[in-house]
């Protein structure tokens, strides 16, 4: 079963890019390659219980086991050890990544309080766009019982754009909602 968001991008968004942008050629097109998922923990993640809580959060939202980040040095001002584990990633990409894009987009973005939209300023100059989330509760898969601590995580969203400005065409015209 395909999404309906790889079916808008390839039948909308694809030749919208094509003809605004004057590509010659398919590969040359914008499209998302993949979206990185971070949330990091700090010392709390010593905590056995607090580190499986948000194992869980992420495999219930994302669909996908995450890895867990480790230290690469010790730092003894923050009282880190080297390869301690400090947060989680996960990279989404393929089916996944447009199942959970679909989910932000029509069901947690909407759910967030005040929400005016993503701020369009979030590009890192290649492409790329980042933007955090404060309360994992804005996804319908998360229980509120189950939560014993509000935390947030990182969204990476990465294409292959040369620049912000098709990035921002490519996200708008996908459905994320960006402030004017």
């Amino acid at each position: 079963m395909e999404q309906k968001l790889k079916k808008l991008y390839v039948q909308d968004v694809r030749p919208y890019l094509k003809e605004n942008f004057n590509y010659h050629n398919v590969q040359e097109i914008p499209k998302i390659e993949k979206i990185q998922i971070n949330r990091g923990l700090g010392i709390s993640a010593q905590n056995n219980k607090i580190l499986k809580k948000s194992i869980d959060e992420f495999r219930l939202i994302t669909g996908q086991q995450p890895l867990i980040t480790k230290a690469k040095t010790s730092i003894a001002g923050f009282k880190v050890r080297e390869e301690m584990e400090l947060g989680l990633t996960v990279t989404l990409r393929g089916r996944k990544m447009y199942s959970f894009l679909e989910r932000l987009i029509n069901l947690a973005l909407p759910r967030i309080r005040d929400f005016q939209g993503l701020d369009h300023k979030k590009f890192d100059g290649k492409g790329n766009y980042n933007f955090g989330i404060n309360d994992q509760l804005i996804f319908p898969e998360i229980e509120y019982e189950n939560v014993d601590q509000i935390l947030g995580f990182n969204v990476s969203i990465v294409t292959n754009s040369k620049n912000s400005k098709e990035s921002l065409i490519l996200l708008k015209k996908i459905g994320l909602p960006f402030r004017n």
